[in-house]
């Protein structure tokens, strides 16, 4: 930090295990990727290249190079996990993660449906090879997971290897833990949260709202996901409460009463 300030809560340091933020790369270019690192490395902990756009992505050796040497791991998107098991190429994408030296891996089912057990095995040979990130819910916004079957999968697929286990909401954040609005659907993660340590959920949570609503909730150290190049900076200030948003969140009693700051 540039300068001290009181009242600010303790952030995690890297490597983090909790208070990680992933970052979506939904095509950046290698200059851009450069750029991004300069100014926000510090609380960049992990990078998904989203969907499948390192198929069409030029220079990906180049980018994955930059990343690389700042110490940031990528794993490619779920979705071209998939696209590799619908096409029964499986054992193709392994070799993939080995030619690109990649040391993580996300396991999903977003737009295919996939038998449980079948998914589990998949994160268990994955976890032979690298760390395996696992994403629960559907892409569909039509298909509502009731929370009881969200905390099930998410059990199985730790007990399976995973790493982490992601909360689906897309890029756009409106379907899985978000309702088509943006709004969170907030009786499903605190159900999730009453069997599922916090530190093993990385919620994606692209728009301000809704990373302030798991910031008030969970505090400066919550997994968040799927989160902008741009919206890095404003998302370390809404964590440490010095955005609008969170401002009176962190700040001690003593201090409300001085400003008479209501304490909700």
């Amino acid at each position: 930090m540039n300068f001290t300030l009181s009242q600010v809560p303790a952030r995690s340091e890297k490597p983090r295990k909790k208070g990680i933020t992933m970052v979506m790369d939904k095509g950046l270019s290698v200059r851009e990727t450069e750029d991004m690192l300069s100014i926000a490395s510090p609380y960049i902990d992990i990078v998904k290249l989203g969907w499948a756009t390192s198929f069409v992505s030029p220079n990906l050796n180049e980018k994955l190079a930059v990343y690389k040497n700042a110490n940031i791991p990528v794993y490619f998107g779920g979705t071209l996990f998939e696209a590799f098991v619908v096409r029964n190429q499986f054992d193709d994408y392994r070799k993939l993660l080995d030619k690109y030296d990649l040391k993580y891996a996300e396991v999903s089912d977003g737009s295919i449906e996939m038998n449980q057990d079948v998914k589990c095995e998949f994160i268990r040979t994955l976890a032979q090879q690298v760390t395996v990130l696992s994403e629960v819910g559907s892409k569909d916004e039509n298909k509502i997971i009731p929370p009881y079957k969200w905390i099930q999968l998410i059990k199985s697929e730790l007990q399976a290897g995973a790493w982490k286990v992601i909360g689906e909401a897309r890029e756009s954040g409106n379907v899985g833990l978000f309702r088509a609005s943006g709004e969170v659907r907030q009786g499903l993660v605190e159900e999730i949260l009453t069997e599922i340590a916090f530190e093993d959920m990385l919620w994606e949570a692209p728009q301000k709202s809704q990373q302030v609503w798991f910031v008030k909730l969970l505090g400066a150290n919550v997994n968040l996901g799927n989160i902008a190049p741009s919206e890095l900076i404003p998302l370390e200030t809404i964590r440490l409460g010095l955005r609008g948003d969170t401002f009176n969140h962190f700040l001690n009693a003593k201090t409300k009463q001085k400003w008479k700051i209501d304490s909700k």
